[in-house]
């Protein structure tokens, strides 16, 4: 039942022209950011040929890149998640599902797979954009393996805020604003946070990928990331019990 709604939820995103559109948009900022990079490290052979041990590619070019796309999930997540359980209210369908056999925690998941194997196509996509520059140099599998981890939990945690605001709201663009503005919220909050030690730092998935993009390994971070997620999926799934109480 969850591969079934999960394979719904990845139907109903690629019917939309809008997913097309935000697809398109943003192949062409990564493309074009891409080639600026790539074109910045040509330049700089000469002079990075006279270093002893000069930073390859994959330092350069592919994990600013990365990283910039974590940006842009952090952006356009929500606008994916938005009509996950809004629509679904708004059409007045959610009460069907809610009147279904299926569980809860089977709906959530669902809804929430199919979101992550779409958003993970995206990501697919980049890093075979990267993988090109192993043609005429090599890459560091290392630390693309870091960052192709990073990535996913970083999805994660964002497909599982962007459900859980949008089983709060009938209104789609609501759901998206209000996603957003978690989101924001707390990578501003890490941002602007100046102690080292501060609590901030550690609330923000945004900081806790971006060890993963410069290649460090820390079982702290993955653990963040699989406890933020199951709170947000654990919410919404308390809230369509409620709803099915109600």
């Amino acid at each position: 039942m969850i591969r079934t709604l999960a394979a719904r939820e990845l139907r109903s995103l690629f019917a939309l022209p809008s997913t097309w559109l935000m697809l398109g948009v943003l192949q062409f900022l990564l493309a074009w950011n891409f080639l600026s990079r790539l074109d910045a490290w040509l330049q700089l052979q000469p002079q990075l040929a006279q270093l002893a041990n000069p930073p390859g590619v994959t330092i350069t070019v592919a994990a600013p890149l990365l990283n910039m796309l974590g940006l842009l999930l952090m952006l356009l997540t929500p606008l994916f998640t938005m009509r996950a359980f809004a629509e679904e209210r708004r059409n007045q369908t959610l009460a069907l599902l809610l009147s279904s056999p299926v569980s809860a925690r089977q709906l959530v998941l669902g809804k929430f797979l199919g979101l992550l194997t779409f958003l993970m196509l995206l990501v697919a996509a980049e890093l075979a954009m990267v993988g090109t520059l192993g043609i005429g140099t090599s890459l560091d599998k290392g630390l693309l393996a870091a960052n192709l981890l990073g990535l996913l939990l970083l999805t994660m945690s964002f497909v599982a805020v962007g459900l859980y605001i949008s089983m709060l709201t009938a209104q789609p663009i609501v759901a998206a604003i209000g996603g957003l503005a978690v989101l924001l919220g707390l990578w501003v909050i890490d941002v602007s946070a100046t102690d080292e030690g501060a609590i901030w730092h550690e609330l923000s998935p945004v900081a806790h990928f971006q060890k993963l993009n410069i290649g460090l390994f820390d079982t702290a971070d993955i653990t963040f990331f699989l406890l933020f997620t199951a709170a947000f999926l654990q919410l919404s799934v308390c809230r369509i019990r409620a709803l099915r109480r109600g």
